[in-house]
């Protein structure tokens, strides 16, 4: 088992990419390259935790296992980031792979072929057609009514891949970004209990204009904040009630970091229990500033609006 983890989270567009980077300077901090996804996204491994567990029944099991499958198998090594790195390369293809071999007996009870009926059966006595599949095969994944049991063996799995990049890089401590761990704080703690998550924030109002020119994001800004708007909701009334007693949480401003960055990176490393290191990239108030005058003053009161409960909730003014 490595050192507890350091997971980062937030909107997207709040600084999340470079504070990874960051993280990753450090000489006890590995960051994975890129962003995984496979813990969080759906069909990874939160959904097949519920899947094999709370939600069981064959059926739903098997579609959570055939998800899991198309993602780690298929989607992830043949998906490319800017850079032209697939989540395989990022991590160690002979890592990736041998933890991705061993988790599947560890999660099926056992496999079958279902006889497929030929395509005109139902109409008269015909035989299959020369290229028709004749059976269709079934997996039986298997139910854990202990959570925890199911739990080691995926922390066992994520903690081998990342791990493992992370002793290949002669560093201790392994660190991965994806926005959207910030909805999942809760299940990223059930995997890792010791987990740190860092949770970057930026002006509600930049963050909308930085969606607007992204490809991946909607290119109005009423689109921008059907997409955001919910995402705030969500993690603000999570926060009211989440018991963070004892969580290794860490809460910052992209802001506040590129307004006194030396004091604030001394300050992130030393609640993240290590020493601080003047690592070459930081936060600087040009790559923030860029923002505040994107939107005409009447766009900008429309964002304002719209988001009136969020921005001072989040403790901007």
């Amino acid at each position: 088992m490595s050192a507890p983890p350091i997971f980062v989270a937030g909107t997207g567009r709040s600084g999340t990419s470079q504070l990874a980077t960051i993280l990753g300077e450090h000489p006890q901090i590995h960051r994975i390259p890129r962003e995984t996804r496979f813990i969080v996204d759906p069909g990874g491994l939160r959904d097949l935790a519920d899947a094999l567990t709370v939600r069981y029944d064959p059926f739903v099991g098997e579609d959570a296992l055939r998800r899991l499958s198309n993602m780690l198998t298929v989607r992830l090594p043949g998906g490319r980031d800017d850079r032209g790195l697939t989540v395989a390369g990022a991590i160690g293809e002979r890592h990736y792979w041998d933890a991705v071999g061993r988790l599947w007996p560890q999660l099926v009870a056992c496999t079958f072929d279902e006889a497929v009926p030929a395509a005109g059966s139902g109409h008269a006595d015909w035989p299959a057609g020369p290229f028709e599949p004749q059976s269709h095969r079934r997996v039986l994944p298997r139910h854990f009514r202990d959570r925890r049991e199911l739990l080691e063996i995926l922390r066992h799995t994520v903690d081998t891949m990342f791990g493992a990049a992370a002793a290949d890089a002669g560093k201790p401590i392994w660190c991965e970004k994806t926005p959207f761990n910030l909805l999942c704080m809760d299940f990223l703690w059930e995997l890792f209990p010791d987990a740190a998550i860092v949770h970057v924030k930026r002006h509600p109002v930049a963050v909308v204009a930085s969606h607007v020119d992204q490809p991946w994001a909607p290119p109005t800004v009423d689109g921008a904040l059907a997409w955001l708007k919910p995402v705030y909701e969500r993690w603000l009334a999570w926060k009211a009630t989440a018991d963070l007693a004892g969580r290794r949480y860490v809460e910052v401003k992209a802001e506040d970091l590129a307004a006194d960055w030396p004091e604030q990176r001394r300050a992130l490393f030393e609640l993240l229990g290590v020493d601080d290191f003047a690592t070459r990239s930081t936060f600087q108030p040009r790559s923030l500033d860029h923002r505040h005058d994107q939107f005409d003053p009447a766009t900008r009161e429309h964002v304002e609006r719209t988001l009136a409960d969020v921005i001072p909730a989040l403790g901007y003014a």
